[in-house]
């Protein structure tokens, strides 16, 4: 048998080996996995590992807003690029992987480049890993996986908290901003308010809101008036709604809603 063939060999079988594997590490270049994983001998994964360009890394911190004190939390961390590129921006950022070499390799990243008080990986999984207390989330998952994460990103995000996501959508949850670096999207998601449910203004009128995400309808009533239609949207706590050509702006804080020259209390969700 000559070096061709006994190449030629060499490839079937691995291409074999990709194929045992659900070929989530066969695509070089795209998709990459420890050898632990590759062996068998690593938790299965959700996602395969592919890397984000450094040039839409840096996009996503940006849509996200990451700097000086934010704390971030990379979901899916591979080699820790995003959650690096966030350190050196002055966040404290945390990389969850269920791949234990690759969340070695990042630390061992951060330890070289000066980073480890700002940039820390551990070994877990992402559907058990808590994500109270995080200012920003990023991720590059599959779309199954970003729809089973939404509803906690959207129960466990303080109002306000971005949530950044490369290539792929929260679903029927619309995009607050996006961008594009060549061929690669990035989507920011702001974490809004709870602010549906009956509101009595301050006036005596009274607010119904229905929200679905971060948009709002309803209806405003005010005292000896009919009921106009209203339509809105949070960014966050904060609010903005249209009623009858009229402008308001207000935030929400629990059962509270107050603007410059009116308030609200929630008085049934």
């Amino acid at each position: 048998m000559n070096v061709a063939r006994i190449a030629a060999a060499a490839l079937a079988l691995a291409a074999v080996a990709a194929i045992g594997l659900g070929a989530r590490c066969s695509l070089a270049g795209m998709a990459r996995c420890s050898v632990a994983a590759l062996t068998g001998h690593a938790p299965k994964l959700d996602v395969p590992y592919a890397a984000t360009r450094p040039e839409l890394v840096e996009r996503m911190l940006d849509l996200g807003a990451v700097g000086a004190g934010t704390r971030l939390l990379d979901l899916g961390t591979g080699d820790g690029r995003i959650a690096l590129a966030a350190a050196r921006r002055g966040a404290l950022a945390e990389g969850i992987d269920i791949d234990p070499v690759l969340v070695n390799e990042a630390s061992e990243a951060a330890a070289a480049q000066g980073l480890s008080a700002r940039a820390r990986f551990r070994t877990a999984d992402l559907f058990a890993t808590p994500l109270k207390g995080r200012d920003a989330v990023t991720m590059f998952l599959l779309p199954q996986v970003n729809m089973r994460l939404r509803p906690r990103l959207l129960a466990e995000l303080a109002p306000g908290a971005r949530v950044v996501s490369h290539a792929f959508t929260m679903g029927d949850w619309t995009p607050d901003a996006e961008a594009r670096v060549g061929g690669a999207h990035a989507y920011l998601w702001v974490v809004p308010a709870d602010a549906g449910g009956r509101w009595k203004l301050s006036d005596g009128g009274e607010l119904m809101l229905v929200q679905r995400f971060q948009m709002l309808t309803g209806t405003l009533a005010r005292p000896g008036a009919e009921a106009v239609p209203v339509v809105g949207r949070l960014a966050g706590p904060v609010m903005r709604i249209v009623a009858n050509a009229r402008e308001y702006r207000g935030r929400v804080a629990g059962d509270r809603l107050s603007g410059v020259d009116w308030s609200a209390t929630r008085t049934r969700r």
